[in-house]
């Protein structure tokens, strides 16, 4: 049975690793050192390395990795990260044969230009590194509105079970800032306390669900009527059209605190 595996490193980055009890394939080492430990704890074999974007915190445990391990390392096909020996576009699969596991690889630009995320349509799993989080998205730093918002409208259309398994643990600071955008929306104020519960207790926020975003995240209802009439109550923008209606909100999250 294939499990999927919270590997905390720094101070808010979760690093997965997919195992079936004997091998394991991790997404964005950032850091070597936690890996390497989950795997020994565990009696792992590490198979794989998946790669999202070209970001240390993402990337930087990767030489170490393959000091250890001998294993094909996936990333976007337009990236020179160190060590990548598959590189992966848009329609293309990452066949696991350990795991009899397939992944699809979706591009996603926006926080990066290339990034990719990996999502298994067997297990309804989603990677997507730093593009959706829960209750949030990745800041711009290299992409437009326009690639973040049809980004997001890819993984937005996956089936609603699927399992969101992103990069960070922003959940609590994100659904703050949800809360002040679309301070009505009653699923969004149930799932507060829902997932402050989980934090008490120690645990990941994650994964999320395609469906509890959809429901909750502002960055996928930026064109909801609520959220329009907020961005322009509090000056934010003083249009509807959807893609300045987009970066008006993520410039306000931004700045929010």
């Amino acid at each position: 049975m294939l499990n999927v595996l919270a590997v905390p490193a720094f101070q808010d980055n979760y690093l997965w690793l997919i195992h079936d009890g004997t091998h394991a394939a991790v997404v964005d080492p950032g850091d070597s050192a936690p890996v390497l430990a989950a795997l020994a704890a565990h009696r792992l074999s590490l198979v794989a390395i998946l790669l999202t974007h070209h970001h240390a915190d993402h990337v930087g445990g990767v030489p170490e990795l393959l000091r250890h391990f001998e294993v094909p390392v996936f990333g976007p096909h337009n990236e020179s990260i160190a060590g990548i020996s598959r590189h992966v576009a848009e329609g293309d699969e990452v066949v696991l044969p350990e795991f009899s596991l397939r992944l699809d690889v979706l591009e996603v630009p926006g926080h990066t230009l290339d990034h990719i995320a990996y999502f298994s349509p067997q297990q309804q799993w989603l990677f997507c590194g730093d593009t959706l989080f829960a209750g949030g998205c990745g800041r711009l730093f290299e992409g437009s509105p326009a690639q973040m918002v049809a980004s997001l409208a890819k993984l937005a259309a996956l089936p609603d079970s699927t399992q969101v398994y992103c990069a960070h643990e922003y959940t609590l600071s994100n659904l703050r800032f949800a809360q002040a955008v679309e301070p009505g929306n009653a699923e969004l104020a149930a799932r507060v306390p829902a997932e402050q519960s989980k934090r008490d207790r120690g645990v990941p926020t994650l994964p999320s669900t395609i469906a509890l975003e959809k429901a909750t995240n502002p960055f996928l209802r930026h064109e909801k009527h609520a959220i329009l009439t907020r961005l322009a109550d509090n000056g934010f923008v003083d249009t509807r059209e959807p893609i300045a209606a987009f970066s008006a909100l993520r410039q306000w999250k931004n700045t929010f605190r």
